[in-house]
Formats: structure tokens, C-alpha cells, sequence
């Protein structure tokens, strides 16, 4: 071969190259642009940007593309797409709980789970129950089947107080405690059940009072869209009232949609102190651990089952579990309330 056909095979060589760099980039930038601007986006551009975490490796692939197409103004866009997604990767604005409280807290294991239409296996759920010394468990999609396996496997034995809504639909909601519970409320507005009820724990000998409410939020697509905002808007108000709290649910929102953002950052002013919700997932730099979809079409994995606790909760050992029946993931943690005073005896 020639010098001339060599330079000419390389021309035509980096020529491919700033081809496909176009091909990676333009759909980065495309759901970057969804991820960075917070306006009302349509349902397409809502759900891509719940993959958001995944344009990680067309960026890195558009950079290499970017040096072997020896274009030094691609490799500059390229650096700055890997950069945000870099940046979204690892938030700085994840948020953290605040500092302990002085005194005694009183531990609490959670756990979180979407049955699919109640589907999920009753067994592995109440091993997960037991294995980790559950105290609470709220699960979505929650059927009168499910409810009867899981009692015929031993769960009431091992969490006795129930409050529950079965449904055969999708709006199916159960909370079964080791300690007493009572419904106070629920979301107002939203297609499924969004219980609220007020839990006594008790523990080293001290008491200790949190709010729960099980969250469903209303996927969107099609013509729900503007449902799943006011869903997340609605749940977010909840946070408004003081007191410790958790949120635990399928909020049907990933970290980096704007709207479930919007929810962490509802804060309320109590004694002269204010701060945000925060995502014990996020907090724990779990971020991208996903929790669906666990089966079904073989989509990339995203996290949109979360654990929110008001800002005074310290918690530790997030964890995420896969359970056989549903295409959502279990997720739990332990979390260490404020006594409120001893116990009475």
C-alpha cells in the first residue's frame, strides 16, 4: 500500500468514527438535556430519564470514539456529557440524616415491598421477615391471596398488628407491625392507597412514635402523566406536618426525575429547624442498586422503590433483595428513632 492509501484508509477510518460518536452522543445529550432542565416533559422523555444512570457508557463510548476520530472539538463535548454523568452518578445533593439524637434511639428494621398483584412469594418473604429481624413491613399491590399465604406462613406469628386493604387490583396496601399501629390518615387524590398510620416502638427501655405511609405512586405513562406528578406532589405534602416520618413505597420515580427530587426536598420549619426528606437509598450511596424490574421484559435496571425518612433519622444496612413472584425488588434498613421518653410500665 501506498503512503497515500494509507493516509487515505486512515481518513476514511476516522471519518466512521466521528460518525458513530454522533450516534452515541446525540442520545446522551438528548436525555441529558431531560435530566438537567426541570420542566414538564412529556411521558417519553419522563421515562427515559429514569435510565439516566445508564448513559454512562454511551458517554465513555463517545469519548473513546472522540480520540479515535481525532476531532479535538467531539473529545471536548464528549469530556463535558461524561462529566454530567458523572456528576449525576454521585449527587452531591443525595443527602444525609442528621446528626443522632442525645439519649437512648430505638432501632427499627423496615422493609418495602411491591407484590406484582400479589404474586410475590409468601415464603421468601417472611424468611426475609425473619432472617432480618423485620419489625415493619409495607407492601404494595397487596391482594386477600397473598394476605391468607403469608399468614399460612407464619408471618402474624412474627408481626402481629395488621392494617390492611387488600384489593385485587393494583390498589392493595398492607403494613403489618411488632408493634402496635393505628391508621391515622391517607393521601388524599391518588388512584391507589396510600395509608398513613402511627407506630410505638419500644426499646431499650425507651418509647418512640413514627408516622408511616405506604407509598404507591401511579406509573407514568400514557394519558397519566399529569396523575403521577400530583401522586408525587401529594405525598410529598405529607412530609409537611412535623414529627419523625417514613415514606416507604413504590414511588414509581427515580432519583433523577425533578419531580421525586421536588418530594426530598419538602421541608418543614420546627423549632427553628429546617431540612429535607432524605432517600436512605441515595444517602447510602446505593443509588444505583435497582430494585426493578427484577423480572419481566429485560430492561436496565432502575431504582424506584425507596425508603424517604424525615431528616432526624439516622439508619444504617440498606439492603436490597430479590424476591421470586414480582418484578419489583425488596428493599430495607434500620432505622434509629428519637425516643420520645421510657417506657410506661
Amino acid at each position: 500500500m501506498t503512503v497515500s492509501g494509507r493516509g487515505s484508509a486512515r481518513t476514511r477510518g476516522a471519518t466512521l468514527f466521528r460518525w458513530l460518536w454522533l450516534l452515541a452522543s446525540v442520545p446522551v445529550v438528548a436525555v441529558s438535556v431531560f435530566r438537567a432542565v426541570p420542566a414538564q416533559w412529556p411521558v417519553l422523555a419522563v421515562q427515559l430519564v429514569s435510565f439516566t444512570p445508564w448513559l454512562a457508557v454511551p458517554a465513555a463510548a463517545a469519548l473513546l470514539l472522540a480520540f479515535l476520530g481525532r476531532s479535538r472539538w467531539r473529545q471536548g463535548v464528549a469530556v463535558a456529557i461524561l462529566v454530567c454523568q458523572a456528576f449525576w452518578l454521585f449527587p452531591l445533593d443525595a443527602g444525609h440524616p442528621a446528626a443522632a439524637a442525645t439519649g437512648t434511639p430505638v432501632p427499627l428494621t423496615v422493609m418495602n415491598l411491591n407484590t406484582e398483584l400479589g404474586q410475590a412469594d409468601a415464603g421468601r418473604i417472611v424468611a426475609l421477615v425473619r432472617d432480618n429481624d423485620v419489625s415493619l413491613l409495607a407492601m404494595q399491590e397487596f391482594t386477600q391471596g397473598l394476605q391468607d399465604r403469608l399468614s399460612a406462613a407464619g408471618l402474624d406469628g412474627l408481626l402481629p398488628q395488621r392494617i390492611s386493604q387488600p384489593s385485587n387490583g393494583a390498589a392493595g396496601t398492607a403494613l403489618y407491625s411488632r408493634y402496635p399501629m393505628e391508621l391515622v390518615g391517607s393521601v388524599p387524590d391518588t388512584p391507589f392507597r396510600n395509608p398513613t398510620v402511627r407506630l410505638t416502638a419500644a426499646a431499650n427501655g425507651a418509647v418512640a412514635v413514627l408516622e408511616v405511609t405506604s407509598v404507591h405512586v401511579f406509573p407514568p405513562v400514557d394519558e397519566h402523566l399529569a396523575q403521577w406528578r400530583s401522586d408525587l406532589a401529594a405525598v410529598g405534602r405529607v412530609a409537611d406536618r412535623p414529627g419523625p416520618r417514613l415514606l416507604t413505597g413504590d414511588f414509581n420515580a427515580t432519583y433523577d426525575h425533578a419531580e421525586f427530587r421536588a418530594l426530598l426536598a419538602r421541608a418543614h420549619e420546627r423549632d427553628g429547624d429546617t431540612g429535607a426528606l432524605v432517600d436512605i437509598g441515595a444517602a447510602s450511596g446505593s443509588r444505583l442498586v435497582p430494585t426493578w424490574p427484577m423480572e419481566g421484559p429485560p430492561l436496565p435496571g432502575v431504582t424506584i422503590d425507596h425508603l424517604v425518612t424525615s431528616r432526624g433519622l439516622d439508619s444504617t444496612d440498606y439492603k436490597v433483595q430479590r424476591v421470586s413472584g414480582t418484578d419489583h425488588a425488596a428493599v430495607m434498613a434500620t432505622l434509629s428513632l428519637p425516643a420520645a421518653g421510657p417506657v410506661r410500665q
